[in-house]
Order: structure tokens, then sequence, then C-alpha cells
């Protein structure tokens, strides 16, 4: 069955780190990752003291993004994810699930139906392979009792954004029945359309919150990328604040270059976290930058010190 890699396709628009990230998924898998054993568990036993002296508070749901801890196999990063803390991976694919469950970590947001980032809702010429894939991967969600399935909107390509709405709702209506009956929830990502995704129809807060009130599912929501909503419209907190109903799961990035979420960027973390946690949400909050770090310890600490600056 397909991975995140499987969203990622060559012709995407998408930086090369995040693709280069992704071919190293694949290493990682077959074996060859590119850090050795030994020096995974002296960066992970580096990590355990400093994390286990300030255990996390628990008003937040932790989790972190398969693709940007690549050079890590999916076994590796359940055993960081536990040592600090935490108990969630987002974009992980059914081949990946067996692995989680042995480590008692939640698959937070499932991937695999779709085509790809291009390819999506909002153009219908892909809704009759969206609505069989999504059928079927539905099934695989709810029987492996996990909840969040990713989908997106896809490019425009020269259709208007009303226009594709409307496209969009009529795919999903396809789909969401069936989605309601088995429990999962189908969330499509906000993403920018000035740095990393020209074109993509979902680029701003208006145009996703008007479908989901089209729709009318509780079993559709938004996955709200604070990294990506702040490129394309800023104002985060309150739209938080006005529209946190229709966002199911958010996604964390430093703002400008999609790394550490520390004092090096323009956003203020705590404040954001917070904002949502007054809201009464009860999902997950995921960690989706790229690491600086060239160490594996450096890497694990980053994640470290983001899961402590949500943690309020």
């Amino acid at each position: 069955m397909s991975t995140h890699q499987d969203k990622v396709i060559p012709n995407m628009s998408l930086p090369a780190s995040r693709r280069q990230l992704l071919k190293n998924i694949a290493v990682s898998a077959a074996g060859a990752g590119l850090l050795s054993h030994t020096s995974f568990s002296n960066a992970l036993e580096m990590t355990s003291s400093t994390s286990t002296d300030t255990p996390l508070k628990g008003n937040v749901l932790h989790s972190v993004s398969r693709w940007t801890y690549g050079d890590l196999s999916i076994a590796e990063l359940c055993q960081t994810v536990k040592t600090l803390g935490f108990n969630a991976i987002d974009l992980v694919g059914p081949e990946d699930w067996p692995t989680l469950k042995e480590f008692g970590i939640d698959s937070s947001m499932c991937n695999g139906a779709e085509l790809n980032l291009t390819d999506g809702w909002g153009d219908s010429q892909f809704h009759a392979q969206l609505i069989e894939r999504y059928q079927r991967h539905i099934d695989l969600v709810a029987d492996a009792g996990y909840t969040n399935l990713i989908c997106f909107s896809g490019n425009k390509r020269g259709i208007d954004p009303q226009v594709g709405l409307q496209n969009a709702v009529k795919g999903l209506k396809h789909i969401m029945p069936h989605a309601e009956k088995r429990g999962v929830v189908i969330q499509m990502e906000l993403f920018n359309s000035k740095v990393d995704h020209p074109d993509y129809f979902a680029d701003n807060s208006a145009w996703g919150i008007e479908l989901c009130k089209q729709l009318g599912s509780d079993h559709f929501k938004l996955l709200y990328d604070i990294y990506h909503m702040q490129i394309n419209e800023g104002d985060i907190i309150r739209t938080i604040n006005e529209n946190h109903q229709y966002f199911g799961h958010y996604h964390t990035a430093g703002v400008p270059g999609r790394h550490e979420i520390d004092d090096s960027q323009e956003l203020f973390y705590p404040a954001i976290a917070r904002a949502i946690v007054a809201t009464g949400f009860k999902g997950y909050l995921a960690q989706e930058f790229i690491p600086t770090p060239a160490d594996k310890a450096g890497k694990i600490e980053s994640l470290r010190q983001a899961i402590h600056i949500c943690d309020v």
C-alpha cells in the first residue's frame, strides 16, 4: 500500500529538501539508513535524560510528521517518540502501521489514498480514481483502529476557485457517507501557494471553511498548517479562535524556512498552542519542521525542544 512517499511524485511543486528527505525514508526502510544503529542509540541516550527531567503536561496531544525525520527508520522514530514522552506519528501508511502498533504509537494522520499533492478533489478529472482509492483506504484506516485520513485539494490548472470548490464538494460527497459509517475523519490540508505549492486550490482558510460548510459533515475537517497559513494569510490566532470548529488537526514549522519553531523565526508558538488548547481542541498538534542539525542527536534535540515549546 501507499505511504507519504507516494503522494510526492517527481512533477510536484515541493522544495528539493522535502523530496530528498522522502528518498531517505525509502533508504532507511530498506535497512540502509544514513546513520548507524550505534549512532542512533547514542543520540537517543543523549536526549533521554533531558526529556525525562521535564515531563509533558498532558494538555496537548503531540505528534511528528514522518517525512521530516526521514533519516530515521520507522522503528527508530517510534523509539524517539517514546523517549520524548509522546505517542503519535503523522503521515504513515499501512505498511508501517504494524511497526507503530508494536511500539504502541498512534498513526495520528494516515495517508496513502491520495494520488499526490497536485491532482486532487478540486479537479473533477481525478474524481473517479480518488473515490475508488478513498473508499478502500477508509476501510483500511478504520480496520486498523485509526481515525484521520489526509486529502488534498490539488492544483487549479486554470479552474476558477469557486468552480474548484463545487468540484470538491461533488467529489467528496461520494466518500463522506462511508467515512461517517466507518468513523473516519477526512482532513484536507491547507497549503501556501506563495512559496511551496503554486496554484494549489486550498491556499486560504476561507476556501477550506466554505468547503466544510457545504459538506456539512463532522467527519470532514481541515488540517490547519500554521506554517503554510502564516505565509499566505497570517492572522493565525484570530483565525483559530473564530474557526476552530472546522480544524481537526494542526501542523507546525518555523517561518520563514520551515525549520525549528524556536526564536529564530517569526511565529510565537507558545501563544498559538495556548490558543488551540483554549478552544477545547482534543486532536493532534504535529511538528512538521525540517530540523537543521546535521547530526542525529541534534535533530532529536530539535524535536524535543519543539514538543516542549508547544506543551502549554
